[in-house]
């Protein structure tokens, strides 16, 4: 036991790098190290995974803001409708089955992963178009948040492809925006879940402390990466966790029904994206 939790707490550290560099991915990393190598039953383990990453996040929030990364407008609008979102998620994830919640994950990763592998960053948009793009930050901004809360995801897979597709926000500061939303919007699917889960209050702060450290050297490193290589990071974690999730939670027919909803959320992002 002393091993696995020696382990965890080095998984942690570098799931803090992750995170602090790429503005996303915490939750990815941190949900399957507490189900499959600390064994925790996965509404425990979702409550857990929001703890550590809504922490990390603060930190290296403070890196970014430093380097000029966080565009604040954006993010207290986006931000505040996530956090509603990510509350209304962590209530209603004890009426769905756990094993949903992990296909959903999966299926939303992969997704994710696959538009950012095609992606362009959006050019600056016009005034009227700002206005426009404020209103869609609202909403999906509380879509973001539900997902986030019902399945335990800090949200930056989604938020950093979100701000820089749809908000006009190079790649750099849509992962430190994205960061400054996930720590308020981690804490708030927390409290959501706080009311039906008990939680081992050791390990989470041993692997919120850890995962801390490696944000700030995460955030530190993100700076001198060309931007390109960072987005293809990202998408590439997030792609292979996805399949990850679907290899270890699937029976064949949840298989089919999984891949499906996969080709057809692909589906509907690439004309909005399009339209964008």
């Amino acid at each position: 036991m002393p091993f696995v939790l020696a382990l965890s707490a080095l998984l942690a550290l570098l799931i803090g790098v992750v995170l602090g560099m790429l503005g996303g991915g915490g939750a990815i990393l941190t949900l399957p190290l507490l189900v499959y190598v600390l064994h925790l039953e996965p509404k425990t383990a979702i409550a857990t995974s929001l703890f550590v990453v809504g922490t990390t996040s603060a930190v290296a929030t403070v890196m970014h803001a430093r380097a000029g990364a966080v565009r604040w407008k954006i993010a207290a609008i986006f931000g505040l409708a996530a956090v509603a979102g990510a509350y209304s998620g962590g209530r209603l994830a004890r009426h769905i089955p756990a094993t949903a919640l992990l296909v959903l994950f999966g299926v939303v990763m992969v997704t994710t992963s696959l538009a950012m592998l095609r992606a362009k960053t959006a050019p600056e948009p016009t005034t009227t178009e700002r206005a426009l793009r404020l209103g869609r930050m609202v909403v999906l901004g509380a879509a973001v948040g539900v997902l986030s809360g019902l399945i335990g995801a800090g949200g930056g897979f989604l938020i950093v492809p979100v701000l820089s597709l749809f908000g006009g926000l190079s790649l750099r500061e849509a992962i430190g925006t994205s960061i400054f939303v996930i720590t308020f919007q981690s804490f708030a699917g927390f409290v959501g879940h706080t009311a039906h889960v008990e939680l081992d209050w050791t390990l989470v702060l041993e692997l919120s402390g850890a995962a801390a450290v490696g944000s700030i050297v995460g955030s530190a490193a993100g700076a001198k990466v060309p931007t390109n290589l960072l987005r293809r990071a990202f998408a590439w974690l997030v792609l292979a966790m996805g399949l990850f999730m679907f290899a270890t939670n699937l029976q064949p027919r949840l298989a089919i029904v999984a891949s499906g909803l996969t080709l057809l959320a692909i589906a509907i992002v690439r004309p909005w994206r399009s339209r964008s």
